[in-house]
């Protein structure tokens, strides 16, 4: 190629690239717009004037699978030093025998956030294999033993404390949960779920927002653990949202399902209802229709957890939120790790309430 028809493609590539630039910016406002006016349709009451408003400072903790963690990025005010990152990073694997402790972790973390010890804060986690039940789940009549057949395919089993029913967790499912106080007279629940659902929504337009703007909220039948506010891509679901409140502080949660196949994940709790419910259709569990299930990487959307969970960085900031790494926060004093002393007495205490 001649240095003058060189010149031209780099230019028409340039043009291309601010086209391409511009059109993403659009979609990425539409995908806000849409969310806005699906989730109020949906919900048909007043929306509180908090409603989508979070803290100007939030901190950040990450337990992510490995392989799965993202790449550090000033932008998403992550740390610059990835030596520093590492050292705060807990392997997961190691603790990845006890189900309870990510959920016991955010249960210590929002007692802290309630009594001002740390930030507002977002926790984004994942755990190598396994199923988490809710409570209702545990007392189905064989449920015990659809427990201990899990345990034998090397699922590891526990029951959340959250709301909800039994879902999947593995390296390519991200569950993301945002920690905050209580303000005075907040009492509608489903503004945080909106939230939430907005933030995912955005996050996902960050890298694909074509497939951001066929996201809609709303139950879907046939779904583990179904509920109001999941959210899915030509009618399926990826992802769901539960909460859990204490006196100070409350955490809302979502589990997403981005890489793999959502149909393998919808026959594995399929065959564990299969079992605890023992054939008994007058018992109130969920039917599971594995596929009304999806990853988004099968939906048109992110394919990998690094990519959607600097997603939701990117999210956080474009909506003015300063995020402060769990390195940062021990430097100044404050340190939470899943092998703590209060997050490890944490499980346990879970583990005698919830135990099956």
């Amino acid at each position: 190629m001649s240095g003058e028809y060189k010149k031209q493609g780099q230019g028409q590539e340039r043009v291309q690239a601010q086209e391409q630039a511009v059109e993403q910016r659009h979609l990425y406002e539409r995908v806000q717009e849409q969310g806005q006016v699906l989730f109020q349709e949906s919900e048909p009451e007043q929306v509180h004037p908090s409603a989508g408003l979070l803290p100007p400072v939030m901190a950040l903790f990450e337990h992510l699978a490995a392989g799965e963690s993202s790449p550090e990025s000033a932008d998403s005010g992550r740390i610059a030093d990835a030596a520093e990152a590492a050292a705060m990073q807990e392997p997961v694997e190691a603790v990845a025998g006890d189900m309870l402790l990510p959920f016991a972790f955010e249960e210590t973390l929002c007692r802290d956030v309630g009594a001002g010890l740390v930030p507002p804060s977002v926790h984004l986690w994942s755990h190598p294999g396994g199923v988490a039940l809710g409570l209702r789940d545990s007392k189905l009549p064989r449920a015990a033993e659809a427990m201990a057949a899990l345990e034998e395919q090397s699922y590891r089993t526990a029951v959340r404390h959250s709301g909800g029913a039994a879902v999947p967790l593995d390296a390519g499912i991200v569950n993301v949960s945002l920690l905050l106080r209580k303000s005075p007279g907040k009492l509608d629940f489903h503004d945080d779920f909106r939230l939430l659902a907005s933030l995912i929504t955005e996050a996902v337009a960050v890298s694909h927002p074509q497939a951001a703007a066929q996201i809609r909220a709303g139950e879907i039948a046939g779904s583990y653990c179904p509920g109001d506010f999941d959210l899915a891509i030509g009618g399926r679901k990826f992802c769901g949202i539960a909460q859990r409140r204490q006196s100070s502080a409350y955490f809302v949660h979502a589990f997403v399902i981005v890489s793999g196949s959502g149909l393998e994940r919808g026959h594995l709790i399929r065959g564990f209802y299969d079992t605890a419910a023992d054939g008994d259709d007058a018992l109130d569990y969920p039917r599971v229709m594995p596929q009304t299930l999806a990853a988004l990487g099968e939906l048109g959307g992110p394919a990998s957890a690094d990519v959607f969970a600097e997603g939701f960085r990117q999210a956080l900031a474009r909506r003015g939120v300063k995020l402060q790494p769990a390195a940062g926060l021990a430097a100044a004093g404050y340190k939470l790790q899943y092998t703590d002393i209060r997050v490890l007495e944490a499980a346990r205490v879970l583990r005698e309430r919830y135990a099956r």
